[in-house]
């Protein structure tokens, strides 16, 4: 699929972020697309960024809600689309909407941890399995899953649990390896890929906040600060010393500097990504840091979790560990 003007295709997760960049690129190559996202607001900003972008003549652009690890908030997103845009095939399957977060397996919050969970793998999977139909109808079809580079390193270092998120993502990287050969027997007009970026420059820390714990403001609720606190006892700080408010201060610095300092923005992200899928890239790498520990990683495994391996990795990658949680996330 070299072309995608006249295609229709179906974002999750596109009111921020790569959902919100491939959006846009999409609909400037002609390529109608229905988004869907838990958020209204920021998917009226996506559509107005298409329309001041100019959306060509033939395509569009339409917003439902929907979560995706709610199948049939899902089923009623699909029938939606359908019909608003009077289809009756889908030309390519963006799956990728994700939260972060869920932290540790042994001590951390079963609900916040199967949220994370839910969203990251049971987002794709619910995905895959309401639109296969429609994508099978088509004459040629592409499904683009978003893992992460935590689907094939189960890190954020060795301060941090991140079982939630690294799980989730290794299930998208396996399940999106598993269906080449599952659609080359079965259905050899539809093509797959797995996009794992490293750190792209997205809302995901505040997005997240607002989907584990609700809410629409800034503030950090009393779990936020606890959590908080943890980190940074772990960290060899002295936490119970440190107001509230210089928390609050610390986290929302932290976030600014994850979307402001990222070595990738979304936008060049979203080039990546679709010029991975019209070269039929099965495995899609987004960003110099995504190639440089996916070589460190395959080159010492047997180490991969030792804190001198990610020190030697920070170094590689050049991310700047900082704040309460002391690295990174994608």
């Amino acid at each position: 699929m070299k072309d995608f003007a006249g295609r229709f295709a179906v974002v999750t997760g596109g009111g921020t972020g790569m959902g919100r960049e491939l959006a846009r690129q999409l609909i400037a190559e002609g390529c109608s697309v229905a988004m869907c996202d838990v958020s209204a607001k920021n998917m009226a900003q996506t559509i107005a960024l298409c329309e001041a972008d100019r959306i060509p003549q033939g395509a569009r652009i339409t917003a439902h809600l929907a979560d995706v690890s709610d199948e049939a908030q899902l089923i009623r997103f699909r029938d939606e689309a359908m019909a608003a845009h009077e289809a009756d095939h889908l030309d390519l399957l963006f799956n990728n909407a994700g939260i972060g977060g869920g932290g540790g397996f042994v001590d951390g919050d079963r609900s916040e941890w199967e949220r994370t969970f839910n969203v990251c793998w049971g987002g794709v999977y619910l995905g895959c399995r309401t639109f296969m139909p429609l994508i099978l109808a088509a004459k040629e079809a592409h499904i683009i899953n978003t893992a992460s580079i935590n689907g094939f390193w189960a890190s954020l270092g060795p301060q941090v649990s991140h079982t939630a998120y690294a799980a989730a993502k290794f299930a998208v990287k396996g399940f999106t390896e598993a269906l080449i050969t599952d659609l080359r027997l079965n259905a050899p007009h539809v093509k797959c890929s797995v996009v794992m970026p490293g750190h792209i420059g997205t809302e995901i820390a505040s997005n997240t906040r607002k989907v584990i714990h609700g809410g629409e403001d800034d503030s950090l609720s009393p779990q936020e600060l606890a959590v908080a606190r943890e980190r940074m006892a772990r960290a060899g700080m002295d936490a119970a010393s440190i107001p509230d408010a210089a928390i609050q201060a610390m986290v929302a610095e932290q976030a600014r500097r994850f979307l402001e300092d990222a070595p990738m923005t979304a936008a060049a992200a979203a080039t990546v990504i679709l010029d991975g899928v019209r070269a039929e890239q099965w495995r899609i790498l987004v960003g110099d840091d995504a190639h440089k520990i996916d070589a460190l990683v395959r080159a010492d495994p047997e180490n991969a979790y030792e804190p001198i391996f990610f020190q030697r990795l920070a170094e590689s990658a050049g991310w700047q560990l900082n704040g309460i949680a002391g690295n990174r996330e994608s």
